[in-house]
């Protein structure tokens, strides 16, 4: 009984979330939180875009709160907006603006779209990315591409830090996939090593100690001969 409701309590929020994105468009949002709080539930909405999300005077937001409890029976929804500074980082927003590009020009500029994609995430500062296409590009029998550059972490601990989202396409001779991988600059990599000067001044003193450990161990070989 208590696993039918925990995965009916799953099941609604995942249909909030995804009206959510539906009603404010695709490309405009990134993702959408919910957190529970005594006096209702918080929405929090990551997006590059807030004026188009609020809209004129709130109304946008006011509209999207009264279908929130009419709807989806929410008891008092407070939707707060969390701004993306950086929208070249965030990989949704990327992977929803490759969408957008092949349903607007179609599929055959597919690599027009993802090389200018991938360098606009690059010159942003990102240390490594991956872009992955599926479906029928350009010709009628499905085939996968894939666009990199950089740095981009797979597996252990560390490939928990890269960002990944997914995104479809429907164009004319089918649906695309579209999954993009974006390592940030921010991002706290254990085994990453950062050469300053600092460094240097250190493994030299290191490097230092060493010979003089050396040769005072030769001396004391030599004094007991």
């Amino acid at each position: 009984m208590e696993e039918r409701k925990t995965v009916d309590f799953k099941k609604a929020e995942f249909s909030v979330r995804e009206y959510v994105k539906g009603s404010l468009g695709k490309g405009k949002v990134s993702r959408v939180k919910i957190e529970y709080t005594p006096v209702g539930e918080k929405i929090i909405i990551s997006t590059h875009k807030p004026g188009l999300v609020i809209g004129r005077g709130g109304e946008r937001i006011e509209e999207l709160t009264r279908i929130l409890k009419t709807k989806f029976k929410l008891e008092n929804p407070h939707i707060e907006i969390e701004e993306i500074q950086i929208p070249e980082l965030d990989a949704q927003i990327m992977a929803d603006d490759i969408a957008l590009g092949l349903e607007r020009f179609g599929p055959l500029k597919f690599k027009v779209i993802s090389y200018k994609t991938l360098q606009r995430i690059i010159n942003s500062g990102a240390i490594g990315v991956e872009i992955r296409l599926n479906g029928k590009l350009p010709s009628s029998r499905a085939k996968s591409w894939r666009f990199a550059q950089g740095y981009l972490k797979k597996t252990g601990d560390s490939a928990k830090v890269v960002d990944r989202a997914k995104s479809r396409a429907e164009t004319k001779p089918g649906t695309v996939g579209i999954k993009v991988s974006i390592l940030s600059p921010t991002a706290v990599l254990k085994d990453r090593i950062v050469i300053n000067e600092s460094l240097l001044a250190q493994l030299k003193q290191n490097s230092q100690i060493s010979e003089e450990t050396k040769v005072e161990k030769k001396i004391k070989r030599r004094a007991k001969r």
